[in-house]
């Protein structure tokens, strides 16, 4: 199976560029990984909420562009489903085993995503209530997928 983080704007970070490259290399060994970003929106300080659910619908609109009919979608967002490391290496190799040909997480920019990528997921994803930097999102979520696959081979993980 293909994972493709899907995700708005770029990391600027040389230490949060460098953890991602390191877990793209650790995922080589079980899956296909592929990092797809799309530009993100300047939003005005003092933005109305009408100039914010307009910015994220020209990045949602992005988004979209990149994913295929067949592509399961996977949502980052705070109102999605809390699930436990275990839960999630279940969820990613059911699919997998199911025919999942590419599973695309999504991460929105920093106003979250449009209502048209939430519509357009297949599941919605929350790692907290709390709101994390989407450059460290991409972390996060990278640690994970590689935390997933390695509980899926039986190799040992950190509890």
């Amino acid at each position: 199976m293909k994972i493709t983080i899907l995700a708005v704007g770029k990391v600027k970070e040389a230490f949060f560029r460098q953890a991602i490259q390191e877990y793209s290399k650790r995922l080589s060994r079980y899956c296909r990984l592929e990092i797809l970003e799309v530009a993100d929106e300047k939003t005005p300080e003092r933005a109305s909420e009408a100039e914010e659910v307009l910015i994220k619908e020209r990045e949602g609109e992005r988004i979209l562009k990149q994913i295929r009919d067949t592509d399961y979608v996977c949502a980052l967002a705070i109102e999605g489903e809390p699930l436990d490391s275990v839960a999630l290496a279940e969820r990613i190799n059911r699919l997998g085993i199911g025919g999942t040909g590419r599973l695309v997480f999504v991460i929105g920019g920093s106003l979250g995503l449009s209502e048209a990528v939430l519509k357009r997921a297949d599941w919605k994803l929350s790692f907290s209530k709390m709101t994390f930097p989407h450059q460290l999102m991409r972390v996060i979520l990278l640690e994970q997928v590689y935390r997933s696959y390695r509980i899926i081979c039986g190799e040992p993980y950190h509890k």
